[in-house]
């Protein structure tokens, strides 16, 4: 009978997505004092899109854990940084298949790196906020004087379009009606006026 089961087995031998990748936009480390595991993913976000082009991990753990990344970097692929960073354990252990209670701890450090990647790629992408002006996008950092500023400046006129120029609305998507609700506004007045 085989130490790990057969889905696991065949990350471990056969892991996806091992490196780094150079000039990262985002990168997250975690580790456990649990089994001295380490982890690291390194990812690459399309910036026309803002979802995850390329998902790398390095780790010294066993078995479970090089599985649980190898898979975890398959899931996320496609991903907004968002999504990847809500992704939870059970999601990655149903995945996977069966993970015994005592090896739980391998998924956590995943969804652990994964979150740490999530706060550096915003970190790296906040817009500074002066404090005045009506923050539309907490997740970047992003004022209303910033997205109308650049909806007149590129004739912009989708969610998306505003999301591609200054990530407003490509965290956790709650601003995305206010940027709506901008756009609409802009262009209401542009075409009265005309």
């Amino acid at each position: 009978m085989p130490f790990y089961p057969e889905h696991v087995r065949e990350h471990f031998l056969n892991p996806r997505n091992v490196g780094e990748i150079s000039g990262a936009e985002a990168v997250g480390n975690a580790g456990s004092f649990v089994c001295g595991a380490l982890l690291r993913f390194t990812l690459q976000v399309d910036s026309a899109t803002q979802r995850i082009a390329d998902a790398k991990f390095k780790a010294t753990g066993c078995g479970y854990l090089i599985a649980s990344a190898s898979l975890t970097t398959e899931l996320i692929r496609g991903m907004k940084m968002g999504e990847a960073a809500a992704l939870n354990e059970d999601e990655i252990m149903r995945e996977l298949g069966c993970v015994p209670p005592y090896k739980s701890h391998c998924v956590a450090l995943c969804r652990e790196a994964l979150h740490a990647a999530a706060v550096n790629y915003r970190q790296t992408t906040l817009e500074e906020w002066t404090g005045e002006e009506a923050l539309i996008c907490t997740c970047f950092g992003v004022s209303e004087s910033r997205i109308e500023t650049i909806i007149q400046s590129n004739s912009l006129r989708t969610v998306e379009q505003v999301t591609r120029a200054c990530h407003a609305g490509a965290g956790c998507g709650s601003c995305q009606p206010l940027i709506q609700d901008i756009l609409d506004d802009y262009w209401r007045t542009k075409d009265a006026r005309v």
